[in-house]
């Protein structure tokens, strides 16, 4: 539908901290679908179409488990190209004994579950940006029951899931944050989205070109919630797909115009939110 393709600005890249590289693999390849695009002994990108990589994996050395209550991820989304996609991984995930929760955000169906070491990953498919509703500047979005009677019946049993659809995306990413009125600064003001759905004084979704949200943040690990260690199991970075240099110019112009840092590294941009989250931006 264009909103994770140029000239739009969209979430390109997750990269994430695991324990044990072998047990996330075995995960993310037999359960998710994905293959392997490059490993090491201790990284591993993995991919959907064989030519790019959307979500990497990286044990770090002297890792410690997952922390809670601190910044740093709430879940990243992978996003499907068809309704047929989200049922036939429905059926999949009960075949294979995987617990999972559910919601119709009435722009989107989405599934919930963790991988081993307790990363949040959301599964979903979006509605047809005609479906969704528009109040002014926000979108309508919602946490109801998902209708499984519904989708299973765009099941395609004789095309059962196997792996990843080669179109598949990363869909946004979803963020705990330390605050609020920074963090819009930054999102708003540096990297150029437009919140599109404000939750209470709890969450913030932000998005370019009218999409329901590529980036949502929210304090609900607490205002003030510390950062993670930076060996922890968790979020390392995330990327952001930039249309042409002449746009990351000026973005990195306008990060730096409100005090973020931005550091260069043979050609590699990096800045940081309000809650020491890092974000690439590439093109």
């Amino acid at each position: 539908m264009g909103f994770h393709t140029k000239p739009i600005t969209f979430v390109g890249h997750v990269k994430i901290k695991v324990e044990e590289l072998e047990r996330s693999l075995q995960f993310y390849k037999e359960i998710l679908g994905f293959n392997i695009l490059e490993q090491t002994a201790s990284t591993a990108k993995l991919t959907t179409d064989g030519k790019t990589s959307i979500l990497s994996l990286e044990q770090p050395e002297g890792v410690v488990p997952k922390q809670g209550k601190t910044t740093g991820l709430y879940h990243f989304a992978i996003l499907l190209p068809d309704q047929s996609d989200l049922a036939n991984i429905v059926i999949h995930l009960v075949d294979k004994g995987i617990r999972f929760g559910s919601s119709d955000h009435l722009v989107s169906e989405a599934l919930y579950l963790h991988d081993p070491d307790g990363n949040e990953i959301e599964i979903y498919r979006d509605r047809t940006p005609s479906e969704w509703k528009w109040n002014g500047n926000e979108v309508e979005m919602a946490v109801d029951p998902l209708d499984f009677e519904n989708l299973l019946k765009h099941a395609t049993p004789d095309k059962p899931w196997q792996r990843m659809p080669k179109e598949t995306v990363m869909g946004h990413i979803h963020l705990h944050v330390s605050e609020l009125i920074k963090t819009e600064e930054f999102y708003v003001k540096g990297l150029g989205m437009d919140v599109v759905n404000r939750f209470g004084r709890q969450a913030l979704f932000l998005s370019y070109g009218k999409y329901h949200h590529h980036v949502g943040v929210n304090t609900w690990n607490g205002v003030g919630a510390p950062a993670p260690a930076k060996n922890s199991v968790g979020l390392d970075s995330f990327t952001l797909i930039f249309d042409n240099e002449e746009t990351r110019k000026q973005t990195v112009a306008k990060l730096q115009q409100i005090g973020a840092e931005v550091i260069e590294e043979n050609n590699q941009f990096i800045t940081f939110d309000p809650s020491g989250i890092a974000i690439k931006l590439a093109i």
